[in-house]
């Protein structure tokens, strides 16, 4: 009572193994199948998500006297190094200094706050980062380890983040597991790190969620702007552009496809969460709202002939207690994927299992390895796989199970 399964031929609706199919289950991160393949049959394998870049005010001798926006356009790919190619592109157009202040435009969602602590008491896991509409390197900020003598070094890759109190132990053991035998979270305003760090491990890097999208882009905008040689001293504050501005640029994301395999490969929750919301604006116009996303995802379902009673939709992650599909939801979704333009972007976003992404520790070299392409999803109490296997035949197959 607690297992859906069904594999069936790609091209045959007949199923050859079927098991509480038409069960509703919590599918974890395999929800985001419906949410990618959504947004590459709505939108296309080519869709970019664009942020624009405004001026008020006059540029003269490489000084904008006046205010620059950032404003974000729901990109899910402005990882750290693209956001320093955006400010190279802000350089490269005359500005080397801001004379005004800096305005973040988050406009284009509107979202309640999010507690990222609300889920699973881990506010600081990846996992957690809320999206906004301007979202800088998944709103995390990496903490560097290394060692230095007989003490662990510790800082946050940014010259601008929280005071670190490092009670680090550098202990004489294999570099196994070392992320779990740390113990970090915020007291106080400070950033606490305990436990124990492996001498083998050398130099390490720990993505961590510790501010709002505002804050992290603030932060990567100071230290990245300095980097390029830029100057500012103003300040950097929530707004829209002012009526005088004018665009200076727009900076296009990675196309769709490019997202989707981001998203499916290495199970990135913020990035499903803005391409959810995306969803709603392009159907219902801006500002995106997740009731709009959530719209907007059953009404393509309902479209496509795939909707069914048991589906429910809340942020198109699966990082979700009340999302639910069965296991013959997903093979339909599977299957109608197999004859869609965008197929093949959409087959290979999902990771090779024994090779990439979420897979690559599976099967350990056995023969099915790189046979199979599938999307998993856990939770506390669910473990969920679903995609499609090449059987020894030669045939495609569609594996779904879900277990709660």
């Amino acid at each position: 009572s607690h297992v859906g399964v069904l594999v069936r031929d790609i091209d045959n609706p007949t199923p050859l193994l079927a098991h509480g199919e038409n069960r509703s289950f919590n599918p974890a991160s395999v929800m985001k199948l419906v949410t990618t393949l959504a947004a590459l049959d709505a939108l296309g394998p080519a869709h970019v998500f664009k942020t624009r870049v405004w001026v008020e005010g006059e540029i003269r001798d490489g000084v904008l006297t006046g205010d620059l926006t950032l404003q974000g356009g729901g990109d899910p790919g402005l990882t750290q190094e693209r956001f320093w190619l955006l400010l190279r592109e802000i350089r490269a157009r005359g500005i080397r200094e801001i004379r005004g202040d800096v305005i973040l435009d988050n406009g284009f969602y509107e979202l309640d706050t999010i507690d990222p602590a609300a889920f699973d008491q881990a506010p600081l896991r990846p996992y957690n980062a809320p999206p906004a509409a301007l979202v800088a390197n998944f709103n995390t900020l990496n903490l560097r380890l290394g060692l230095a003598g007989d003490k662990v070094q510790a800082r946050v890759e940014a010259d601008e983040a929280l005071f670190l109190d490092n009670r680090l132990e550098l202990v004489d053991s294999p570099c196994n597991g070392w992320r779990e035998q740390l113990s970090i979270g915020m007291e106080e305003g400070r950033l606490v790190l305990a436990g124990r760090y492996p001498r083998a491990c050398g130099d390490q890097s720990h993505p961590l969620n510790l501010l709002s999208p505002e804050a992290t882009v603030a932060v990567l905008f100071r230290t990245l702007w300095k980097e390029l040689g830029g100057l500012h001293a103003g300040r950097i504050r929530p707004c829209t552009p002012g009526p005088n501005a004018r665009l200076l640029l727009e900076y296009d994301s990675p196309p769709l496809a490019a997202l989707a395999r981001d998203v499916n490969k290495f199970s990135n929750n913020v990035m499903a969460k803005m391409l959810f919301l995306n969803l709603g604006a392009q159907r219902y116009g801006a500002p995106a709202t997740w009731d709009k996303g959530a719209r907007a995802a059953r009404e393509w379902l309902t479209e496509k002939g795939l909707y069914s009673d048991e589906i429910v939709l809340e942020n198109g992650s699966g990082l979700s207690r009340i999302e639910r599909i069965s296991a013959a939801s997903l093979a339909r979704l599977l299957a109608y994927a197999a004859g869609r333009p965008a197929y093949y972007e959409f087959a290979a976003s999902l990771p090779a299992v024994g090779l990439e992404g979420t897979q690559k520790g599976r099967l350990n070299g056995a023969p099915g390895t790189g046979q199979a392409w599938l999307k998993t999803g856990s939770l506390n109490g669910a473990r969920n796989l679903a995609g499609y296997v090449l059987g020894p035949d030669g045939r495609r197959r569609i594996l779904v199970m879900l277990i709660n």
